[in-house]
């Protein structure tokens, strides 16, 4: 494959023919051009000194001078960018990052990236004890690994934010400075057995707060305390961030056509619950597909659409919506390079949709294992057991993603998942409890109300079953037990046939 070449202000950098100024050559040198490339090649992101000085001198002990004579001779060359700028930005004791105003790579038509990015900033030690500074730098780390799993955002790697240890500058211009969306920042104190941290996430262009959560423990459970911490900061910073960056694609990118933006608008339309919401979400897949067709998000999301009105028993919105939603998942799995997140909907796809009873639950469990603290993930993880595997397993799957997510956005899948577990193991009353708190985290979500009509009538309370059956058929008024039977697994009939049984009771039509 021919490598790219590089498109800014004025200037192109061409593998075959060096630096061009408006079409003509300009003297760069070679270690000035390959200091260029891969400053280029990292699209505004902050190169560290050390990754430059490998690519610029590889398998060479030389002088950091070195580093910075280059750097100022690559300035002298291109001069400053239309606005006034210096086309290099120096980040203080981290490295060099490339402004990215007007640049282009030729022959990479996809739209430009867009994803957001999280710096995690060393926390601050407030006991007046140094030597807790292990501890805070401990759970730091921790973080970063965790939120390094989730492929939805991009998070700056240790070396670059810990060059901002005991800076005192303001989240603001580190922000600036390492070219992030978002800062997570927090501090620790001590005082005697008692340990205090507070971490807050923050805008980075204004500053604002966005979370912030306190944590209390005790030396004696210091690493306990400290998996606690990493759990519950990883499991809510991917949700702020995907809310924000909703919020924000509608009010500064509206109508965009980049395929992140899409992938956003998408995801707030498919989280509605709504039949017609779905179909508009995949209308807007199938436009960012025909410009990335090997987008393993957009692929992925497109799959569950049609996965989800499968399972509902919605109108169809191609000829073959099974044969679609298993080719959909396919290709998302050969393009998705470990995404937990895109495992997930391909294996419930495959599992729900396609009935492949082997691969979509084997999917579903290296999805669990490649990132355990995405609540969505585990959710899913545990619908394969529900439907697939050990029920038990499934319940304790569902009960982690809700203690992950208490009160959440999602949270009504793990509710509904455990009152269907309850529903198979007969336990109707529980199946209530918990499916009447998936109600009232999201009243459009269909299983929810088949499984309150099911419990509430095999416990005879007949009144509470046709009250949720009206509300079911205000969704969708033409219901029947088949529809409902059809897009479920049945690897395990006996697992459906307690909520078909119910729905019967209730007086559902069977055909």
């Amino acid at each position: 494959m021919a490598e790219a070449s590089h498109a800014f202000g004025e200037f192109v950098l061409d593998p075959g023919c060096g630096l061009l100024r408006n079409g003509r050559a300009v003297a760069l040198g070679q270690r000035g051009a390959a200091l260029l490339e891969v400053l280029l090649e990292a699209r505004g992101n902050v190169v560290s000194k050390n990754a430059l000085m490998e690519r610029v001198w590889p398998g060479a002990a030389v002088e950091e001078s070195n580093l910075t004579v280059q750097v100022a001779a690559l300035r002298k060359v291109l001069g400053l960018t239309p606005d006034g700028q210096e086309w290099i930005a120096t980040v203080p004791r981290v490295g060099y990052r490339f402004i990215r105003a007007n640049i282009e790579t030729k022959a990479a038509a996809p739209a430009p990236e867009l994803k957001p990015t999280l710096a995690v900033l060393p926390f601050s030690n407030l006991s007046g004890d140094p030597n807790q500074d292990y501890f805070a730098d401990g759970i730091v780390d921790d973080i970063i690994a965790a939120l390094s799993r989730f492929r939805s955002f991009a998070v700056v790697g240790r070396d670059c934010s810990f060059a901002y240890k005991g800076s005192g500058m303001d989240v603001r211009k580190i922000a600036a400075e390492l070219g992030v969306s978002y800062v997570l920042e927090g501090s620790i104190r001590q005082q005697g057995n008692r340990l205090r941290i507070v971490a807050e996430l923050v805008e980075g262009q204004g500053g604002t707060h966005m979370w912030a959560q306190t944590f209390d423990g005790t030396l004696d459970e210091i690493f306990d305390f400290q998996d606690r911490i990493t759990e519950r900061v990883a499991t809510l910073i991917e949700p702020l961030i995907q809310t924000a960056e909703i919020e924000r694609s509608r009010r500064e990118r509206p109508g965009s056509v980049a395929t992140y933006d899409i992938y956003l608008q998408a995801l707030a339309k498919i989280s509605t619950e709504i039949e017609s919401d779905n179909a508009a979400a995949y209308a807007l897949l199938m436009q960012g597909l025909a410009v990335e067709p090997d987008n393993a998000q957009l692929l992925a999301h497109a799959a569950w659409a049609l996965e989800h009105r499968y399972t509902m028993g919605w109108p169809s919105l191609t000829e073959d919506d099974v044969q679609t939603c298993g080719a959909l998942a396919r290709r998302a799995l050969e393009h998705c390079a470990g995404d937990a997140m895109v495992m997930a909907h391909c294996g419930v796809a495959l599992m729900q949709t396609v009935k492949d009873y082997d691969w979509g639950p084997a999917v579903l469990q290296a999805a669990a294992e490649s990132n355990p603290n995405n609540p969505m993930v585990v959710v899913r993880a545990g619908i394969g057991h529900l439907h697939c595997g050990n029920v038990n397993d499934a319940l304790s799957h569902f009960h982690r993603a809700n203690r992950l997510t208490p009160g959440d956005r999602g949270a009504h899948f793990s509710h509904c998942g455990i009152a269907h577990a309850h529903v198979i193991l007969e336990e109707y009353e529980q199946a209530v409890a918990w499916a009447s708190r998936a109600l009232a985290s999201n009243p459009n979500f269909e299983p929810t109300l088949w499984l309150l009509i099911a419990a509430s009538a095999h416990l005879g309370r007949m009144e509470e079953a046709h009250r949720h059956l009206a509300a079911l058929r205000r969704l969708t008024p033409d219901i029947t037990v088949e529809r409902i039977r059809v897009g479920q697994p049945g690897k395990y009939p006996d697992r459906i046939a307690a909520l078909l049984d119910g729905l019967r009771l209730a007086g559902v039509p069977e055909r």
